[in-house]
């Protein structure tokens, strides 16, 4: 399967958190979007990898993606080596998208900076021909992402470009309440977190607002990216 889009989270989770109106949008618009989770995020205070993937498989089926799948990398101390490199490589070879989405490019937590620099480095190399990749049996051709975008997270990062979400506020919300483990939920005995909180969710829904707000649409998510954006004219920007 071709996917026009492949978005990758460290966490399950991270790809909504970050990306999720912007995946229901392309989804939307006609696009093949597919995410790979690095880890099951088996570190997390709450929750378990077990319920996780439940979860993400969930969340999946809200924003409407085509695949999931999960690398199962250890969660905190995956590392942006060859053996890791490889396993984003199969993944890009086997999807073939034109454009990859990938973890903040600095953040509160340390896997979200460690993948974003893993996969990165992985689409560049990924279009190397001398290196070779197998899957199963066969052999797999080079492929290199024409763009490489890196939402935001926990920092507020300065994005290069938002994306207008006004319609997808609410696919978005609804994939990342899906992991009812992670987030608040006042019956729950499990220990407070971060994003446990009632001000979490709030707090996403601002942010999306704050950034619509500067560019005069209701909701919005930011991106960072390696290279200059261009356009094909003047009025191809909203």
């Amino acid at each position: 399967m071709k996917l026009d889009i492949l978005v990758f989270g460290a966490h399950p989770d991270d790809a909504e958190l970050g990306a999720g109106g912007t995946i229901a949008k392309e989804i939307a618009l006609g696009k093949k979007v597919g995410i790979v989770d690095l880890t099951r995020g088996e570190l997390g205070t709450r929750g378990s990898a077990e319920i996780r993937d439940q979860e993400s498989a969930n969340a999946g089926e809200i924003l409407g993606v085509a695949v999931r799948e999960n690398l199962r990398f250890r969660d905190g101390f995956f590392i942006n080596n060859e053996a890791h490199q490889l396993e984003i490589i199969k993944m890009i070879r086997k999807y073939k998208p034109h454009t990859v989405l990938c973890n903040a490019i600095d953040d509160r937590h340390i896997d979200h900076g460690k993948g974003s620099k893993l996969v990165s480095d992985a689409c560049f190399l990924s279009g190397l021909r001398r290196i070779e990749t197998k899957v199963g049996e066969d052999s797999q051709q080079e492929w290199r992402p024409k763009l490489v975008y890196h939402y935001i997270q926990w920092k507020n990062i300065t994005p290069d470009f938002v994306v207008d979400i006004s319609d997808y506020i609410t696919a978005k919300t609804d994939a990342i309440l899906a992991y009812t483990s992670q987030f608040h939920d006042p019956k729950s005995n499990e220990p407070e977190t971060p994003i446990s909180s009632k001000t979490f969710i709030e707090s996403v829904h601002y942010r999306a607002k704050d950034l619509g707000r500067l560019v005069g649409v209701d909701y919005a998510e930011g991106f960072t990216v390696e290279r200059m954006v261009a356009i094909d004219s003047l009025d191809h920007l909203i």
